[in-house]
């Protein structure tokens, strides 16, 4: 039996996709690519925008309709989101949600026996535990994306995950220290820790975002760990001056802003200030030596006005991001926000967001020239075409070099010669 992944959105849906595939795998299916024949095809949905649904709507088609005796799966985030939506989505013969991943091969053995269609969507409870999911290998030969928490509380206005992904829960640290074992010993040298809102890793526990980094700094086997999106407003000083005291941890921090105004981020019902976002720049740039900042930024929230947006332009410019992350408001209905309406015009919120690309990528392609001549340390991933190797130094610059040796999994000190804007990567030597 040959089975497909499809899979739409975050670093957590890719965690998930490889989670199942290996529930597949050790029951006897092979893993193909979208593109080939298979038996079974599994979309694993996003459902952070309309667009997000709209691209799911198209796969579950596209996939039934290319290959009709086939056995379409859908899954993720938009059947649990929006189940409704999810059920009149007839090309799919197995629908369920991102709550009953662990399901999957059950699932299947039921339709395969009754040959019915299958929904199976529950609900999200307040009281929910992380449910147990492990990984042992990932698709990256290098760098392995574990997921160690899931759900959300902050209800900000413009947002459906809360309704996707239940409440914060948080995976044990036990279990972290045992699937990091695994992969360290499969040959993943490089974890990123991700989650739905990861810095609330531990909430209502007597552990948190540090102790997890400590966990994988303390195997012998991986020789980095990276944090994935964080939420600014629980990165306390304690935090950061115990991550500081590990020497596996990549001083990399993606740190979601939305707004760069004060005004827009209270409608947006975000919990900080620019300030305080301000101070927790400064405050890790002067922790971590050689640290990258980056962020995501939406432009034309609703109400929005010019002066709004130039203060979170002007706001993008004084931090300096190394990499901004910028994106046009959509309304998203189930929302707070949807609620009010949409008063800013599509052809300004593009506006604006071609406005912050420009500025940011001159921010970007500026740090990015600083780095000729400098000696880097570099983790390297894949060979992007024969005898030329890319991978990332411990703040993620992507840097680029050619070898006659497959140096896959190394770590070497290179020198940066060149900058290639048009790509964003260095091109360095031995």
């Amino acid at each position: 039996m040959r089975a497909a992944f499809y899979t739409l959105g975050c670093k957590v849906n890719q965690y998930e996709t490889e989670y199942m595939s290996e529930l597949l795998k050790k029951a006897g299916f092979d893993i193909v690519s979208p593109s080939e024949e298979a038996d079974y095809y599994i979309i694993n949905s996003c459902t952070v925008t309309a667009t997000a649904d709209q691209k799911t709507r198209q796969n579950v088609r596209k996939f039934k309709r290319n290959h009709p005796d086939s056995t379409v799966i859908l899954t993720g985030c938009m059947p649990q989101a929006f189940p409704d939506d999810a059920k009149e989505l007839e090309q799919a013969d197995i629908v369920l949600s991102n709550k009953s991943d662990s399901d999957i091969l059950s699932l299947i053995n039921e339709y395969n026996i009754n040959r019915k269609r299958i929904v199976k969507i529950e609900k999200h409870q307040s009281d929910d535990d992380f449910r147990g999911c492990s990984i042992e290998r990932f698709s990256e030969r290098i760098r392995a994306f574990v997921k160690i928490q899931d759900g959300c509380d902050r209800f900000c206005s413009y947002c459906i995950i809360p309704i996707a992904r239940g409440r914060v829960r948080s995976k044990p640290l036990d279990e972290l220290k045992t699937e990091i074992k695994a992969l360290g010993e499969n040959g993943i040298k490089e974890i990123v820790l991700v989650g739905i809102n990861l810095s609330s890793y531990g909430k209502g526990y007597d552990y948190n975002i540090a102790d997890a980094v400590r966990v994988c700094n303390e195997d012998k086997n991986i020789i980095r760990v990276r944090l994935g999106s964080l939420e600014p407003d629980h990165i306390t000083d304690e935090i950061i001056n115990e991550l500081s005291k590990y020497e596996k941890f990549c001083p990399q921090f993606h740190i979601s802003l939305q707004s760069g105004c004060d005004k827009t981020l209270k409608n947006m019902n975000r919990h900080y200030t620019t300030e305080e976002y301000r101070q927790l720049c400064d405050m890790l740039r002067s922790t971590f030596k050689d640290c990258t900042l980056t962020t995501d930024l939406m432009t034309g929230f609703n109400e929005e006005s010019e002066v709004d947006f130039n203060k979170s332009l002007s706001f993008v410019k004084e931090i300096g991001f190394e990499k901004v992350h910028t994106f046009p408001y959509s309304e998203r209905k189930g929302t707070l926000a949807s609620k009010k309406g949409d008063s800013v015009k599509r052809e300004i919120k593009e506006q604006r967001a071609r406005l912050v690309i420009k500025e940011a990528d001159k921010i970007r392609n500026s740090f990015m020239n600083s780095l000729i001549g400098q000696k880097l340390n570099v983790l390297f991933e894949n060979e992007i075409k024969p005898g030329e190797y890319q991978g990332f130094t411990k703040n993620y610059i992507p840097v680029r070099i050619k070898s006659d040796n497959d140096i896959i999994g190394n770590e070497i000190i290179v020198t940066v010669k060149s900058v290639n804007e048009a790509e964003d990567y260095c091109f360095a030597e031995l």
